[in-house]
C-alpha cells in the first residue's frame, strides 16, 4: 500500500480555508472535522493562539456550499467551559435531536484533557445547547480529539450499530511525558454513554510514530476494501504539536500502520495534521488539513482527491 494508491490527502496546492489568526509560530486555525449534510458542508475548528497568549481560545462552526467559502454560524469560547483551552471539535448531525458538537476541553494547571458537549435543533444553537459531560478522564489519563462515526448499519470497526468513537489518550503518569498518545475504540448507542473496547492504535518504537499515534478521520470505503484511517504521529517529544499524517488498516482487531513515509507539509515546522475526509457524491474525497506555514502559522486548508 502505498499513498499513491489511495486517496488521501498529499500536499499539492491546496486552498487555504481558514488563515491562521495572525503570523508567527503557536497561532493556529484547524484542528477541524466536517460533514456534508443535505448538501451543505459543516466545519468546526479550533482557533488557537500562542502559549502565552492563551492557547486554543474559541471554537467555530461555519457552513459552505462550495466546501471552500465559509460562513461562521457559531463560537464557543473556552470561558464557558471553564476550560484553559480548546483542542480539536467534532459536529456531527443527531437523528432525532439536531445536531451535537464535541469539545476537547483542558483542565486548567494540569495536562488533564476531558470531551464535553452541546447538543441543539440548528448549529446555530449550539453555544446555548443542552450541555453533557460525555468523557471526563482522570488522574492516569487525559482524553480528547475524537472521531466520532455514526454507525446504523452496523458496518464500521466494530461492527455494531450506534456510533463508534477514536479516542486520543494520553498517560498522565509520568511527569514530563504526558504528549504520549495512543488511540481507543469506544463504542455508543446514543453519542453520549461511551464502552470502551479498548487500545487499536500505538506508536512503534523507532519509527516517525514512535511517541504516538492519534487517529483523526476514517477514510471513506470503496468497494469491498478495508477499512482504512489517517492518524497524525510524531518521532520524540520535541515534536509534539507538529505531527504529520500516516494510514493504518483496520486488520478486524487493531489499525495497523503501513509502511510509507508520513504525509508532510513542505514549509515550516512541518506540520501536517488533524486531516477530516468527508466523501463526495462523485466518488472523490474533500480534505481538511492543519497545514504548516513558512512563518510557523498554521492555516486550515482544503484539497480534493
Amino acid at each position: 500500500m502505498t499513498h499513491d494508491t489511495l486517496a488521501v490527502p498529499t500536499y499539492d496546492d491546496p486552498t487555504v480555508v481558514v488563515a491562521a489568526p495572525a503570523a508567527g509560530a503557536g497561532n493556529w486555525a484547524g484542528a477541524a472535522s466536517a460533514v456534508l449534510v443535505d448538501g451543505v458542508f459543516w466545519l468546526t475548528y479550533r482557533v488557537r493562539r500562542p502559549l502565552a497568549a492563551g492557547r486554543g481560545v474559541t471554537v467555530v462552526v461555519a457552513r459552505s456550499d462550495d466546501g471552500e467559502q465559509f460562513e461562521p454560524v457559531a463560537e464557543v469560547h473556552r470561558d464557558a467551559f471553564g476550560s484553559e483551552s480548546f483542542e480539536r471539535p467534532v459536529l456531527v448531525p443527531v437523528p432525532g435531536v439536531g445536531w451535537r458538537l464535541y469539545l476537547s476541553c483542558a483542565t486548567p494547571g494540569s495536562k488533564h484533557w476531558w470531551v464535553d458537549s452541546l447538543s441543539a435543533a440548528t448549529p446555530e444553537a449550539l453555544p446555548e445547547g443542552e450541555r453533557r459531560l460525555v468523557l471526563p478522564g482522570d488522574e492516569t489519563m487525559a482524553v480528547k480529539d475524537p472521531v466520532i462515526v455514526h454507525r446504523p448499519e452496523g458496518d464500521g470497526l466494530t461492527g455494531r450499530t450506534g456510533w463508534e468513537m477514536l479516542l486520543c489518550c494520553h498517560p498522565l503518569t509520568e511527569p514530563g511525558h504526558e504528549d504520549r498518545m495512543t488511540t481507543r475504540l469506544l463504542h455508543s448507542d446514543d453519542g453520549l454513554a461511551w464502552s470502551d473496547l479498548g487500545e487499536v492504535l500505538a506508536g512503534r518504537p523507532g519509527e516517525w510514530d514512535a511517541r504516538g499515534a492519534r487517529a483523526t478521520t476514517v477514510l471513506p470505503r470503496r468497494g469491498e476494501g478495508p477499512l482504512r484511517v489517517l492518524y497524525d504521529g510524531r518521532r520524540d517529544a520535541m515534536s509534539n504539536w507538529f505531527e504529520t499524517t500516516g494510514v493504518a488498516t483496520w486488520d478486524g482487531t487493531r489499525l495497523a500502520p503501513g509502511a510509507a513515509d508520513p504525509i508532510v507539509a513542505p514549509y515550516g515546522d512541518g506540520a501536517w495534521r488533524y486531516a477530516s475526509a468527508v466523501a463526495l457524491p462523485d466518488g472523490r474525497t474533500r480534505f481538511y488539513v492543519e497545514a504548516a506555514r513558512a512563518d510557523g502559522a498554521h492555516d486550515l486548508v482544503t484539497l480534493v482527491r
